[in-house]
């Protein structure tokens, strides 16, 4: 089975996923109510795998899908305010095909980068507990482990995905330092093989508050973008 396959197979494995009660119900009820803007929409309503080409030599690793963007869409950082932030900037330096995310069919294709995260489900108030993220931890390991032939640098975004993902990176094969290193915007961490950089999260409350600018989250991508090798636009 060659990595594309791989992948593809663990992506139906994820969105088949039931672990953790709390979260397959609110999942499962967020896509029954709706949001009256989506009434019309059929939600996914499913664990959300990650996004992106099997041979990526980048990785962007966020929270979880929120409950009206992925859980609706069914493709990470799609439909929601987040998303937009992200797919935005990503076009802009060049690493994706259009500058829209909307839907699991608009198109969209990321060039050597792969999205996911360390929580596959949406969570209540967008808060996975420690239990949810460990219980969820095998997935993004398993991701990881199917990525790292061509893997040379990630993304991480939020100290929540940083926590979650650093034992992740060990579980996989890497060599994480220890004491493990601590969460900052513009964090850089060298692994065997990967650089790692930390960025604040793309979400409502950082971007409206200007805590995360479009500048900054372009500056973190465009050096995580050479730190892998891929062509990019200067942000």
């Amino acid at each position: 089975m060659d990595d594309s396959s791989a992948l593809a197979q663990l992506d139906r494995r994820v969105s088949g996923c039931r672990a953790c009660p709390r979260l397959v119900e609110w999942r499962e009820e967020v896509a029954r109510t709706k949001r009256a803007a989506f009434a019309d929409w059929t939600y996914w309503g499913r664990p959300v795998p990650g996004f992106g080409p099997a041979d990526a030599r980048l990785a962007i690793i966020g929270l979880a899908p929120a409950a009206h963007g992925g859980n609706r869409t069914g493709r990470m950082f799609t439909g929601d305010r987040s998303g937009d932030v992200l797919y935005q900037a990503l076009y802009d330096v060049g690493l994706a095909s259009q500058p829209t995310s909307v839907s699991a069919d608009d198109g969209l294709e990321l060039y050597g980068v792969r999205v996911t995260a360390p929580v596959h489900c949406a969570p209540p108030a967008n808060k996975p507990t420690p239990g949810e993220r460990d219980t969820c931890r095998p997935w993004l390991v398993q991701e990881l482990g199917l990525l790292r032939p061509t893997l040379k640098a990630a993304v991480v975004l939020g100290a929540f995905g940083w926590q979650a993902a650093l034992p992740a990176f060990a579980e996989a094969g890497w060599t994480v330092p220890r004491p493990r290193p601590a969460f900052a915007h513009g964090a850089w961490v060298a692994l065997d093989g990967l650089d790692l950089f930390g960025c604040f999260h793309v979400s409502q409350r950082n971007t409206f508050t200007g805590k995360l600018t479009t500048g900054m989250l372009r500056e973190v991508l465009t050096t995580a973008a050479e730190a892998a090798g891929l062509p990019y636009r200067p942000g």
